[in-house]
């Protein structure tokens, strides 16, 4: 009995599929985070920057509601700096750039109102790679502005994990 060819390209294929879904992969999504707190206030100097909107968002999202003070929050995340940077990677043979490296830190810390730390002090650092070519001055500048993008996105899911593990510190006795 001669099988078809495709009979012969579907069944390893199916085999594939099913032996994933049985060891439990799945495709990373945004995740679902209960996060150990109902109430939380972010104190940064500049609340108005992209990743201090996306956090608040996401935070919102996880079902976490927003304090406006410290003192009507459970817990108080402190984003002590936010910093974008640019510095030459490569030059060429004749000196002109041809790659830099973007860099994205934040440096933060996590409190309640007693001003016992859940979080200690510590930083988010995201680095990325951009070729550059003076021929496409344009493009570059919007393939540097979407990797800042991702990163800040990167930098908000990276958050949300390190606030998933916060625990409030043991009762002293």
């Amino acid at each position: 009995m001669v099988m078809p060819m495709r009979a012969f390209l579907t069944i390893p294929l199916l085999l594939l599929v099913l032996s994933l879904a049985a060891c439990g992969f799945h495709l990373r999504g945004q995740g679902a985070f209960a996060l150990p707190f109902q109430t939380l206030h972010i104190q940064s100097s500049n609340n108005y920057t992209p990743f201090i909107g996306e956090l608040k968002r996401a935070i919102q999202a996880a079902g976490v509601q927003l304090a406006a003070s410290p003192e009507n929050a459970q817990l108080t995340l402190h984003i002590v700096s936010e910093v974008e940077g640019k510095q030459i990677l490569s030059l060429s043979g004749a000196g002109r750039v041809r790659e830099y490296q973007l860099r994205f830190s934040i440096s933060f810390r996590a409190c309640d109102q007693m001003q016992q730390e859940w979080l200690p002090a510590g930083e988010i650092v995201l680095l990325r790679n951009l070729s550059y070519d003076d021929a496409q001055v344009l493009a570059k500048e919007q393939e540097e502005i979407l990797l800042y993008q991702n990163m800040r996105s990167d930098a908000v899911q990276q958050m949300l994990r390190r606030l998933n593990r916060a625990t409030p510190p043991p009762p002293k006795s």
